[in-house]
């Protein structure tokens, strides 16, 4: 069980913008060189690609922060800074990214090999050479590239397979697996031998499908019991269930009662009931299996229930079995796939000018992003900066929200460490 993880929380952060440079041209025989700082590099993005060959969110058990590299600093002589390099993260198809805060998915991610981009990079910042004109031909101020956030996400594996067997444990779905696809699940006369969604993809002539083996249910599995919640999530992408019964009874239990219990399950958990679903006699090959079989028959008579007797141990059976799931999958619409916000743009590093003002004792506090980042940029002993941070201000309408909290002439303005007299 130690092996297989499905849920995990991690920290991801796309990389932040470089600054641009303050810098002047300096030459021999040239002694007041125009501005020529460069543009700061673009942060990397946070990008995730599904990796067939993996079935489990293990790796991410022990490295829970994914931070992008940063863009660096613009340089002299126009030159820009490099951006930072994307990080890529291999995820197990199926696997769904999901914002820790809003609840929303940010990313179903189900095609293997394609790159996803789940957070973008910060912007650069720009050099002092694009604040120049005929009448600012000094400035001795940059733009320092966009910060990026913190996001708590939360990767969710949900099995991609086409068809699923659902059913108690030991009544053979493993073996059916075995005997019908590739896959080599651990095989063992106990309970919930296995401990993990096995795949395997089943040729059937020309055609074939991606059978999941789904870990056995028990009663109460959808309110937790057992194995649960662990995987019944891994039965929402299939398109059909294989609802396996050990129709000899050869482990003392009913299978009627089974075939009723696991229904039950499967319809108190986002109604899975609803799947289209063939019921799968296992064992025929054992000593009680005809009589339970037409038992069974009765019981659903009138039903449209579809009933298919095999036997894992002689192989036999499974071809008509096979056929039916392929008549039926070629009707039935593709697997699910989850809604998720507008790609990744709600998770672009925030380049807007939100701003809050506030009243703190007898000083007016004003606050946020665009506030944050004009403070950085701005060279308080220059006259030509202060005159750009004080039009600034005004364009982002910091001067009429103070106006409008009641600030007067002489009032204190705190804008981060800075104190201000406001001058209306």
């Amino acid at each position: 069980m130690s092996s297989f993880v499905d849920i995990v929380r991690i920290k991801l952060k796309a990389g932040n913008g470089g600054d641009g440079k303050v810098n002047f041209h300096r030459e021999k025989f040239v002694q007041a060189g125009g501005p020529d700082g460069g543009d700061g590099g673009k942060g990397g993005d946070i990008v995730l690609i599904a990796d067939p060959g993996m079935h489990t969110l293990l790796d991410f058990r022990f490295n829970r922060k994914f931070f992008a590299e940063p863009g660096q600093m613009g340089g002299p002589g126009r030159s820009n800074g490099k951006s930072g390099q994307d990080l890529i993260i291999k995820v197990p198809m199926g696997t769904l990214v999901r914002d820790m805060n809003s609840g929303k998915v940010i990313a179903d991610i189900q095609e293997p090999g394609v790159p996803r981009v789940v957070l973008h990079g910060g912007r650069g910042g720009w050099g002092n050479s694009h604040f120049a004109n005929s009448v600012r031909q000094a400035p001795n101020f940059a733009k320092p590239g966009v910060r990026t956030e913190v996001f708590d996400v939360q990767l969710e594996l949900k099995t991609i397979a086409d068809v699923g067997l659902v059913g108690f444990p030991n009544v053979g779905k493993s073996t059916i697996l075995s005997v019908l696809t590739a896959a080599k699940p651990k095989i063992a006369n106990y309970h919930f031998t296995t401990l993990l969604p096995n795949l395997g993809v089943v040729k059937v002539r020309s055609d074939g499908f991606v059978l999941a083996d789904i870990p056995g249910l028990i009663e109460g599995a959808s309110e937790g019991a057992g194995l649960g919640h662990e995987f019944l999530r891994h039965v929402e992408r299939t398109r059909l269930l294989l609802h396996v019964l050990d129709i000899s009874g050869c482990e003392g239990r009913d299978p009627l009662e089974d075939l009723d219990i696991i229904n039950r399950e499967l319809a108190k958990y986002r109604e899975l009931g609803k799947k289209p679903q063939i019921i799968v006699c296992n064992k025929m090959d054992m000593e009680g299996a005809e009589e339970n079989l037409e038992r069974l028959r009765d019981k659903l008579q009138g039903s449209d229930a579809l009933i298919y007797p095999v036997s894992a141990l002689t192989v036999q059976g499974f071809a008509p079995l096979m056929d039916k799931c392929m008549e039926m999958l070629r009707m039935l619409p593709p697997v699910e796939s989850f809604e998720e916000v507008e790609g990744a743009d709600e998770f672009r590093p925030n380049e807007g000018e939100p701003f809050t003002v506030r009243r703190e004792n007898e000083a007016y506090v004003v606050e946020g992003p665009a506030v944050d980042g004009l403070m950085m940029r701005i060279n308080m002993d220059d006259a030509e900066s202060m005159a750009y941070f004080e039009r600034t201000l005004r364009r982002m309408g910091v001067i009429d929200a103070l106006r409008g909290k009641g600030a007067t002439d002489g009032d204190t303005v705190r804008m981060g460490e800075v104190e201000f007299e406001f001058i209306n």
